[in-house]
């Protein structure tokens, strides 16, 4: 057992009232194991040593924020769409204030950059406006009726009580996605995070309850914290959330979804992805060496939309490889905070040791290491921190390397050559996931022919020109198919998951007329 003890708080979390939250634990002894003495030690990435502990939540917490969600509900589904709008406006302003705190408190607790998490929490107010203008265009269709004096339209009515699952790599913005469209529909959320990340949930969290309860409307947002045995599981099977939104893997997607369909219920699943950027020799190859450096190189490529995989066509492949290593080694990995670094550490030590793994045996596979492929000590107050190098491994000439279909989430990116663009695409479907993919190409044909209409290009539910795998606006319906769970998210029609469709007819005659011309006399 390493014991384990901090007493003086994190200026930000002094800044953000974590240091005196109720759920927060300045002064902890004791280990690793979530459960012991029902509270979970949150360690900084960087350095690993404790931010802090956070108490966990038992059946009875996890009963009690479940039972004043449903009744919460019945009051707010009432309240007007407009409203609930406002409701949204206010705390997306409120998102502002704290811009770049509690962004710089992601990237404390998670790992990501500074830039990328204040942007994460620029998403969140994002899809803010965006769902406050939502709040009045919740619209239904009229549809002409066959019979005389009828009228017929659909409307679109509350859900009930979300669950919302969120994994550690956005802490913050996929709450938002779906707490800000939940909020509009008149829903309530309750939030499960991940326990690597709890820290900012906390933080997230205590915005939008603040100003809900400003505003009257109490336990519309709430948070559970605790293991997937005493509230994930109890979760998915409450038949008291109509719909369970979860992120994470395939294999956690695939669990979800077999206990919430066994009770009849909804699912929103966004998991794992294993994108690839494909170049042909016409593209602008600056703009795709950049693109593709920072799809597979930011977050420490713990993005689900993180580039994994390089399809290039031969003729330009070892020139393009040889400028891709060359920017690999200019990658400045170190603390998030400090704004000259590029590439922070791996959440855990889990997953310095998955990283590892993954780039011996796509070297026993024949691949070949170019660059990267060890850990990284920094040495001082980060010695105990989680970095790598960021790697790149060229697949033998017979494209042939089994690792590459598997999901590491970390920054190793594959290399693999092509003759034909048919041939690429098909490389490009090749894996069981279907989230982000993306061509760099100065051809309209080929463009044309990644984005084929008839479904024989790229068959992810994200597909970019001249841009990389990374990097989605608020404004498009994001989510995968196949092994990514078939999910969508934050802006197009999106919202409707969160609502349940009503089809109404209406006879404003006198006469009984029955549809397909039946006679009942």
């Amino acid at each position: 057992m390493t014991n384990t003890t901090t007493t003086q708080p994190h200026p930000l979390l002094i800044k953000l009232g974590l240091a005196d939250h109720p759920r927060v634990v300045m002064d902890i002894t004791g280990n690793e194991t979530p459960e012991a003495d029902g509270i979970i030690v949150v360690r900084n990435p960087s350095t690993g040593l404790p931010l802090a502990g956070v108490k966990l939540d038992d059946a009875a917490s996890y009963e009690a924020t479940t039972a004043k969600s449903a009744e919460a509900f019945k009051t707010f589904r009432k309240v007007p769409a407009p409203l609930r709008g406002e409701l949204v406006r206010r705390i997306g302003n409120e998102y502002r204030t704290v811009l770049e705190d509690l962004g710089s408190l992601l990237s404390l607790e998670m790992g990501k950059i500074k830039a990328e998490g204040i942007g994460e929490v620029q998403e969140t107010i994002d899809i803010a406006d965006y769902a406050v203008g939502m709040s009045r265009q919740l619209c239904g269709i009229t549809m002409p009726s066959e019979r005389p004096e009828h009228t017929m339209k659909e409307q679109w009515l509350p859900l009930g009580p979300v669950g919302v699952i969120t994994a550690f790599n956005f802490p913050n913005a996929v709450w938002g996605w779906n707490a800000m469209l939940a909020a509009i529909a008149g829903d309530t959320t309750v939030w499960k995070p991940s326990l690597l990340a709890p820290l900012t949930a906390i933080a997230t969290s205590m915005i939008g309850e603040k100003i809900a309860a400003e505003m009257g409307f109490e336990n519309i947002f709430q948070l559970v914290i605790g293991t997937d045995d005493v509230v994930g599981e109890t979760m998915i099977a409450d038949k008291r959330y109509p719909l369970i939104s979860a992120t994470g893997s395939c294999g956690m997607g695939r669990r979800v979804g077999a206990v919430v369909a066994g009770r009849l219920g909804k699912c929103l699943l966004e998991l794992g992805g294993n994108n690839a950027v494909i170049i042909e020799p016409d593209a602008n190859l600056d703009l795709a060496l950049k693109s593709t450096v920072f799809g597979a190189v930011g977050t420490a490529g713990q993005r689900c939309t993180s580039t994994r995989r390089l399809i290039i066509h031969e003729s330009i492949a070892d020139a393009f490889t040889a400028k891709l290593v060359k920017a690999y080694e200019t990658v400045n990995i170190g603390d998030p905070l400090d704004e000259s670094v590029l590439m922070g550490p791996l959440i855990n030590e889990s997953s310095v040791q998955q990283y590892e793994n993954a780039v011996s045996e796509a070297v026993k596979q024949g691949g070949t290491l170019l660059t990267g492929g060890t850990r990284v000590d920094l040495g001082g107050e980060l010695s105990g921190g989680h970095f790598v190098k960021p790697t790149i491994i060229r697949a033998p000439a017979s494209n042939e390397l089994p690792m590459a279909y598997e999901e590491t989430f970390a920054p190793i990116l594959y290399v693999f050559t092509y003759k034909t663009l048919d041939e690429a695409i098909d490389m490009q479907n090749s894996v069981v996931q279907g989230l982000s993919s993306a061509i760099f190409t100065g051809s309209s044909n080929a463009a044309q022919r990644f984005l084929a209409p008839t479904g024989a290009g790229s068959d992810c539910g994200i597909a970019n020109i001249n841009l990389g795998t990374s990097g989605a606006e608020i404004g498009g319906a994001f989510g995968g198919e196949k092994d990514t769970g078939g999910g969508r998210e934050s802006g197009s029609d999106a919202w409707k998951v969160y609502m349940r469709r009503q089809t109404c007819t209406i006879n404003y005659g006198d006469e009984l007329t029955l549809a397909q011309g039946i006679r009942f006399e």
